[in-house]
């Protein structure tokens, strides 16, 4: 019988999981309200917001995840890095597969340059359908973050810095995923809500995240490398290549550096 300080711990992280879900999801539909106030935003704007988000995606991928998975690792595995690299690479063949299956369009990507499947959509949905799939690893991130506090409670500060981390960088995201909606024809308020729904998986992983790493305790450093493989390879793959197409260069490496920043000060200051 499962003791009942355990059970409790067990409850209060899956509450815990599924509200930082929801604080990143609520993030996004505040970003996403901007397509109801605004037709179009100085790309500028969104090379250095774009970029902010990637360098957010990329120190929380370490500080958050990599770094914990590491000292995991350490109490329960002789050779130490077997499952943060398994971890890893399977985090990146796995958002590589869904790339594959699921057709898709980056945002300042013309139709012609549509991912996946060459299924006719709407270029809305297929814009739609590139941001769903980068919130997915956001929510699988959130949700082992907050299983790892079962092995260590030090862990919880780092959970709360992750949530905080992808909620900011929501913003801008939902923001920008909103008004390339409006770009193709979609009215406001449609715009809006399809951005913001766009973000509905990171509660939904974020529950099967910690769900799983309760359950069989022995995948928390492989989960925990694989939801930084996952964000890595989103950050890499379209993050940054979009805030660039936006037109300049300089200021998305400025934005990514800004978003870095951001990111390792709330990791060393509160954790």
């Amino acid at each position: 019988m499962i003791p009942f300080k355990d059970w409790l711990l067990s409850y209060s992280l899956l509450t815990l999981a599924l509200f930082a879900g929801l604080v990143t999801f609520f993030l996004t539909a505040v970003g996403s309200s901007g397509s109801l106030f605004l037709n179009r935003v100085n790309p500028k704007i969104f090379s250095v917001s774009l970029g902010f988000s990637g360098g957010i995606m990329i120190a929380a991928s370490f500080w958050s995840l990599l770094n914990p998975a590491i000292e995991v690792a350490k109490l329960h595995y002789e050779i130490t890095f077997l499952p943060i690299t398994l971890g890893f690479i399977i985090g990146v063949v796995l958002l590589r597969g869904i790339d594959l299956l699921i057709p898709h369009l980056h945002m300042a990507s013309p139709t012609q340059d549509q991912e996946g499947p060459k299924i006719p959509l709407r270029k809305g949905i297929l814009i739609l359908l590139a941001i769903t799939i980068h919130n997915i690893p956001e929510g699988l991130a959130l949700g082992v973050a907050y299983g790892s506090v079962e092995e260590s409670r030090e862990l919880l500060i780092s959970a709360i810095n992750l949530t905080l981390g992808i909620g900011l960088q929501n913003i801008p995201e939902g923001l920008a995923l909103s008004l390339a909606l409006r770009q193709t024809g979609i009215n406001r308020a449609e715009s809006f809500l399809l951005g913001a729904l766009s973000a509905v998986v990171e509660p939904i992983f974020s529950l099967l995240g910690v769900g799983g790493t309760l359950i069989v305790k022995a995948l928390l450093p492989y989960a925990l490398s694989l939801a930084a493989g996952a964000m890595i390879f989103v950050t890499i793959e379209e993050l940054l290549p979009e805030a660039q197409k936006y037109g300049n260069s300089d200021l998305a490496s400025i934005g990514f550096g800004l978003g870095f920043l951001t990111m390792m000060i709330l990791d060393t200051s509160l954790g």
